[in-house]
């Protein structure tokens, strides 16, 4: 018995979905999201709800039936709202600002660090310390945000790096010294 897979999808005025064999084509006032879909895993649409359902009970359809459900429901909401992920850089003179489809950061290291911007993500620097990474595909923002904060992750002794927007960073005590 899946729990998730079993819950109904709203679908949200302006939302189209289109069911075809091998995948579901979401589209919205965002753009347009493909969700592939697993044999005997099935999807129906009526007023206004998806519901998945699965056509067999072996194991690994029933640990795709919850996945499948996840990955629609996550779908209808980046098309209609989108998903968001905000980061800090802490640390004295560091910063970021994007410059083209890239985002450059000094983040104390001797040289400055590059990288660059998939086309279906948004990277703004609305501060030089704050960086928001925007887009419809969930996975695709937490990648992008992951890999940003990858290149510095905070360190536990000052707390300095990039951290997610209200990350608590666990701080450690440095040596005791001498007495």
């Amino acid at each position: 018995m899946s729990r998730i897979g079993n819950k109904v999808i709203e679908i949200p005025a302006g939302v189209k979905v289109d069911i075809k064999s091998d995948a579901v084509d979401i589209s919205g006032p965002k753009g347009v999201l493909s969700i592939p879909l697993f044999a005997d895993i099935q999807v129906n649409v009526a007023d206004n709800v998806m519901k998945v359902s699965r056509t067999s009970e072996d194991k690994p359809v029933r640990a795709k039936h919850g996945l499948v459900r996840s990955l629609l429901k996550n779908s209808v909401t980046g098309i209609t709202t989108g998903f968001t992920r905000n980061l800090e850089l802490q640390g004295v003179g560091y910063r970021a600002q994007k410059k083209g489809n890239t985002l450059v950061m000094n983040i104390g290291f001797s040289h400055e660090v590059i990288l660059n911007i998939p086309p279906d993500v948004k990277v703004e620097c609305s501060e030089p310390t704050k960086i928001n990474v925007s887009g419809i595909d969930k996975q695709r923002v937490g990648q992008m945000a992951s890999d940003i904060r990858s290149q510095k992750p905070p360190e536990p002794y000052k707390g300095k790096g990039i951290r997610y927007e209200n990350e608590q960073v666990k701080r450690k005590a440095g040596k005791a010294g001498k007495k």
